[in-house]
């Protein structure tokens, strides 16, 4: 991870970006030797849900609801 002061960042932010987006390496600005800010590559957000995710994939096939053979049976046995 690089280090530069927010001067430096302010005279060569476009320049920055560009290498950011080319290395994939992100940049940590420091003001007064402290860290304040990070410049990295943009990432899409994950899909937060995993209801839906497999929407028009799965297909089923028969009676999902009916006991299994027919047959009939009592839980609490």
């Amino acid at each position: 991870m690089t280090l530069i002061q927010a001067s430096e960042f302010k005279a060569k932010c476009l320049a920055l970006m560009d290498q950011v987006a080319r290395t994939g390496e992100a940049i940590v600005v420091t003001k007064n030797g402290r860290p304040i800010a990070e410049l990295r590559p943009y990432r899409a957000p994950r899909a937060k849900s995993l209801i839906g995710l497999q929407a028009g994939r799965i297909e089923i096939h028969g009676d999902i609801v009916a006991p299994v053979g027919g047959e009939l049976w009592d839980a609490l046995k």
